[in-house]
């Protein structure tokens, strides 16, 4: 996930405005903009303000290199569908849950289901799996 895209998610998952967390971050709003966008460099201050601003904390870490886990099948599975970032972008869009949570929650449905299984999800399960979450916002919202 991009800084981008996480700093996006958090501030619309507040209810937020671009104007409002640049004035409690002291941050411009093209600055913010454009750091949402995927473009500029910030400075460590200028995340740790936007953080703040945002009720999150900045993270650093520096440490040994630890082996990346292979990715899931579940991500490898969204991550090649575009369906799937259509229905994260809509369960996100009732303001409830950021994409970043809706998506980590299909991955971990997947990768469970491929436990369940006994063997790695196909892409017809991911559909299925679409299906059945938006059924289950439908009805949920009448």
């Amino acid at each position: 996930m991009e800084l981008g895209e996480v700093l996006r998610d958090r501030r619309k998952a507040a209810g937020r405005t671009i104007a409002s967390v640049a004035m409690d971050a002291g941050l411009s709003v093209p600055y913010i903009a454009n750091l949402e966008n995927g473009r500029g460099n910030p400075t460590v201050a200028a995340l740790d303000r936007l953080a703040t601003a945002l009720g999150a904390q900045l993270e650093v870490r520096i440490g040994e290199d630890e082996p990346t886990p292979p990715p899931s099948v579940g991500t490898e599975l969204l991550a090649g569908s575009e369906r799937a970032d259509r229905v994260v972008a809509q369960l996100a869009a009732g303001g409830r849950r950021t994409r970043v949570a809706v998506r980590d929650d299909l991955v971990r449905t997947l990768d469970a289901l491929g436990d369940l299984l006994g063997q790695p999800p196909a892409p017809a399960d991911l559909d299925r799996l679409l299906d059945l979450v938006l059924l289950a916002e439908i009805s949920s919202s009448r």
